[in-house]
Parts: C-alpha cells; structure tokens; sequence
C-alpha cells in the first residue's frame, strides 16, 4: 500500500495508563513503519484530573491540553481521536466524534451493553468515519501464524476449541466497590471485560459464533464503600462467565464446537489468556503470558508426536520489524503499536485491518446471548455482524 507523507493530529480523551499507551504507540509508527510516511503529532489531550492535563503536555508532549473531551473533537487540528475514558462514556464521546467526522480509536468495550455499542456502529456508519476498538491481542506474531496455520488447513476440519481470560485483579474481598462493578457504570462484569477481549480474538480466528450457552457467577457479593467507613456495596454484575459456543455455517471453524471461560476473582493466574484448537490433522495452543511463543502438533505417528514448542521469528507476521531474532520478546506496547499503525492506515485509505466497531458489535452480541442464556438457562442463537474481520469464508 502506497501513502501519502503527511502528518496526522491526534487527540486524546483521558490521560490514564490506557491514554498514555496509546500516545506513545502514535509516536513509535515512525521508528516501525517509516515507510508508511506517517507523522503523527499529539495535538490536544482532555482529562478532569489537573494532574492528566500536565502529564499529557510536560511528558506526552501533546501540544495543549483541556478539561472538556468536546474541545478535543472539535479542534480542527485534530484528524483523529483516541477514547480512552471509562466506559460510561465511551457511547457518548464515539457518538460525538462520529458526528464531526474524526476517526475514532476506542478502548473496549465499546458500551456497557449491546445497545450502546449497536449506537455507536450506527453513528460511524452514517458519518462513514473509520474506527478502530482495542482488540490488541489478535496483532500477536504468534497469534496472526495461528491464523495463517488454520486457513491452511494445516490442523484439517477445525473440530472444538477452549479458550480462557483468568485474571486476579479483582480477588481480594476488600478491594473498594470501583465503577467496575456497578450496571450503572461498567454494565455486564467480566463479559464486558476479559470476555470480550476472548471472544472477538477467537471469531478472529475461526470465523463467527452461531449460537451459546451460558452460565454466570457472581462470588464476592460486596465490597467496601470508596471513601471508607466501613459500609459496604453490592457488586452488581458478575465475576465468571461460562460459556459452551457452536460455530457458525459460514465461519472457518464451520461446526466446531467449544468452550470459553473469563474470571476476573482467579487467584494465581495474572493474565492466563489463551485458546487451544483441535483439528483433525493437527492442534495448536498459544498463552498471553508466554506470548512469543506458539505450541504446533502437526503429526500423529513417528518419534516427535506432541507439542512442538515454537518462538516467534522473522516468518510470524509483523515480527521482524520489532526484533531481529528468535528468543527476543516483543511485549504488550508492541502490540499496541500495531494497532495504531493500522488504525491510521485505514484513516489514510488503506485497506482496514484491525479489529473495528462491528467486531465490537459482534463481540457483544455473543456476551448478551451470554446473559440471556444464563437467565433462561437455554441455548440463544446470534444473529451475525456485517463489517467485521471474523474469519469467515466468501
């Protein structure tokens, strides 16, 4: 793909850890992808906190600073806007932004619930602005040969699945009630967080899921007040998520059949994040926490039957231009730093590669299918998302 050289401001809303990453992934384009000729300059970032506005200009280097996203969106220096504000505002902020015509690159999930999440495709649909939402584990070397290795057909018919996002950031009882664990605020718990990453990096994978069933469990029932004094709130939504998946006819993994877990109460594991996949001629497995690295079995006779253990290297894709060899780990920033290319790519004409607001939709409509099949204790079917990058077959 042939760009033009030319510079593209950028706006950010909220200067958390999230808006920090995202800053520094637009300034890194340059030194991994000079060929694109993409320049991007930190324009003007918005956040409440006084302490965000001096980070975002005397570290970040963003030009000015506010307290009001709308200033942000409404700059006409800026071409684009990163959102990365809790999730009660995400479907008010992409909203706005669709509206004036800036391409938006918005954190997951996209809205507290389906519906507002189904808003937000609306509005970049009308205003026919380019999105990008925060699905950065699918940009992994070892999970995008993952792909290149199913649609082969290396691993055959693609016959069942697991996949797993266990994480203890929420497993102490007395960790404060957070806007996490209210409706009002966080919508679903960990279907709207860890479940989401999981379910949009397997339809990435193998193609759209059909149809769920679902269970849900909500095991610290309360937790300490913000401000102390010993009271204490009910946490609202839930702590685990179940669920057993079927794939859609027209998916890559057509048939296959799976499960998929997410807890955000595990104790032990930091970010187990990873998928197993079955074929009749092959598996494959790959691990967040060891993310340089991809298991391959790919013979069922002879001395070598099992595992193969393989490190990421200049074959996987996107490698080489992050590392120079095998055994050098690329890291979480890195893969950041891909989205953000891919992102301003397609805001520059290229072809959209990297996850969207329909994969967003997509990704939400399995988690409600989720709760309403906890609720009713039956299986739901999903009705596919147009526009996504699901690996479905023409």
């Amino acid at each position: 793909m042939e760009t033009s050289s030319r510079s593209i401001g950028v706006g950010l809303v909220s200067v958390g850890w999230m808006g920090r990453l995202h800053s520094r992934a637009y300034t890194l384009i340059p030194h991994y992808y000079p060929e694109l000729g993409i320049r991007p300059v930190l324009v003007t970032a918005a956040d409440v906190a006084e302490q965000g506005r001096d980070y975002a200009t005397s570290v970040l280097g963003f030009r000015s600073s506010t307290a009001d996203y709308r200033a942000v969106i409404e700059d006409p220096a800026v071409d684009v806007v990163s959102i990365c504000a809790p999730n009660a505002l995400h479907r008010e902020i992409a909203v706005a932004a669709a509206a004036a015509g800036k391409p938006f690159w918005l954190e997951k999930p996209a809205g507290r619930t389906g519906a507002e999440t189904e808003e937000i495709a609306a509005a970049a649909t009308q205003a026919g602005v380019v999105t990008c939402v925060g699905f950065n584990y699918r940009h992994t070397p070892a999970v995008l040969h993952a792909r290149e290795l199913i649609e082969s057909g290396a691993l055959g018919r693609i016959t069942n699945i697991r996949g797993r996002f266990f994480g203890g950031f929420s497993s102490d009882p007395e960790d404060p009630l957070t806007w996490r664990f209210t409706r009002e605020s966080g919508g679903s718990g960990v279907l709207n967080d860890l479940m989401g990453h999981l379910v949009d990096l397997i339809q990435f994978l193998l193609g759209t899921i059909g149809s769920v069933a679902a269970t849900t469990g909500t095991f610290i029932e309360d937790r300490p007040l913000l401000g102390g004094a010993e009271q204490r709130g009910a946490v609202e939504n839930e702590d685990y998520a179940t669920m057993l998946v079927e794939f859609a006819p027209d998916a890559v993994g057509s048939g296959a059949l799976g499960s998929l877990e997410a807890s955000r109460i595990a104790v032990g594991p930091k970010s187990e994040y990873g998928f197993e996949i079955f074929g009749t001629e092959g598996s494959l497995r790959w691990e967040f926490e060891r993310l340089n690295e991809l298991e391959v079995a790919l013979t069922r006779s002879g001395p070598h039957v099992g595992y193969t253990r393989v490190f990421a290297d200049r074959h996987f894709p996107g490698y080489a231009r992050f590392q120079p060899s095998s055994g050098t780990g690329m890291g979480y920033d890195d893969l950041k730093t891909i989205e953000a290319s891919l992102f301003l790519q397609a805001v520059l004409g290229g072809p959209a590669l990297a996850g969207n607001i329909h994969d967003a939709v997509a990704a939400s409509r399995v988690n409600d299918a989720a709760e309403a099949s906890a609720a009713t204790h039956a299986w739901q079917d999903i009705v596919a998302t147009a526009g996504t990058t699901s690996n479905n077959r023409d």
